[in-house]
């Protein structure tokens, strides 16, 4: 999916973003003096286009062949889309096994392009979601490719984070609490209308605060949407995406978190079931990805409906968060402005899942 471009969304010059109400996401001339003075050749005549989604950081396809991902327009909240720290982790993990796309360059002066921005390398392959490349469409490799998601998720987790330049990154312990605190308060921020579930959800996870295993990388958001796989045959993760909310942390979050996208048959169909392909013959269940993560991380997943009920209930403060930024008109993206509705079903997923289990 390609986000949409607003004419105002790319300009050439800062004179020329003066002349528009809202800030540019691409100052033009400016990148392309950046992109030469750290050896990125780029023509008089740069252009881009918006790729991926587009529902947060914002990424864009150069047309010199690289990558430029900078944060969304605002309002944002405080330590939120931080695209700085997001390249600080891919230049760290450079060198392990983890699929990461490889970082040019970095820039925080703002006077580039009005925001911190960071310039990627482009990864040849497709983002399943809601369709299968022809090469990967039976059943043999559609098990291969949630194999392949495992896998990555378990080299993640494997890296020993002090070894590779993350000290200070994120605090090894008391993940959980934090993750409570922080949330809470971006709801207060977030929120554009009272929903009860909220705070009754979070009552929940305070009181039932399960025991972390030892930290390593996580994620945040790790799910097949946000990976790449080659095109050809035998199914190959290429690389994972969308590292904005990366930390030091408790893995089973990740695994909680990748559980609420899995959408299985008999599953009711909800607004952000976002990868409906996993419905197909071939793939595996919720509790056979679990089993596999659990035999090969090493790690047995406890408390599975904790973390699933977190990531529901983060999924909601973030997705209010989105649809303030619609309603306040720093957006133009439709899909922004449709989930009112959605976080009203996210927040009944999950109470239901405090409530019946996961």
């Amino acid at each position: 999916m390609t986000a949409t471009l607003a004419p105002d969304d790319v300009v050439r010059t800062h004179a020329e973003a003066a002349e528009n109400a809202r800030e540019p996401l691409l100052v033009l001339d400016p990148l392309r003096d950046f992109l030469n003075a750290h050896g990125l050749d780029a023509p008089l005549e740069l252009t881009a286009t918006p790729i991926g989604e587009g529902h947060s950081n914002v990424t864009f396809a150069l047309s010199t062949g690289v990558v430029v991902r900078r944060p969304p327009r605002g309002p944002l909240p405080p330590s939120a889309h931080d695209v700085s720290r997001e390249a600080r982790l891919l230049s760290a993990l450079e060198h392990t096994p983890v699929r990461v796309p490889k970082v040019l360059a970095a820039c925080d002066d703002l006077e580039v392009i009005g925001a911190p921005f960071y310039v990627m390398e482009r990864v040849s392959g497709e983002v399943i979601t809601d369709s299968m490349p022809e090469a990967l469409d039976t059943p043999a490799q559609r098990d291969r490719i949630a194999d392949e998601l495992i896998d990555a998720l378990v080299e993640l987790h494997s890296v020993d984070w002090t070894r590779v330049g993350l000290e200070g990154f994120g605090k090894p312990t008391g993940y959980l609490e934090r993750q409570l605190r922080r949330f809470t308060g971006l709801w207060e921020h977030n929120r554009t209308r009272e929903v009860p579930e909220v705070e009754e959800v979070g009552r929940w996870l305070a009181a039932n605060l399960p025991d972390s295993p030892p930290a390593t990388i996580v994620h945040g958001d790790y799910r097949l949407g946000n990976t790449m796989f080659a095109v050809t045959a035998p199914a190959h993760l290429v690389a994972i995406f969308d590292w904005e909310m990366a930390t030091i942390g408790d893995p089973l979050a990740d695994v909680g978190y990748m559980m609420i996208h899995w959408t299985q048959a008999g599953d009711r169909v909800g607004k952000f079931n976002l990868h409906s392909v996993t419905t197909l013959p071939g793939f595996p269940t919720r509790e056979e990805l679990i089993v596999r993560y659990d035999d090969r991380a090493g790690r047995p997943v406890q408390a599975l409906d904790w973390y699933v009920t977190l990531a529901l209930w983060k999924a909601v403060v973030f997705m209010e968060g989105n649809y303030k930024r619609a309603v306040v008109g720093s957006t133009d993206d439709p899909y922004l402005k449709s989930f009112g509705d959605g976080v009203l079903e996210l927040a009944q997923r999950a109470l239901d899942v405090t409530r019946h289990g996961f």
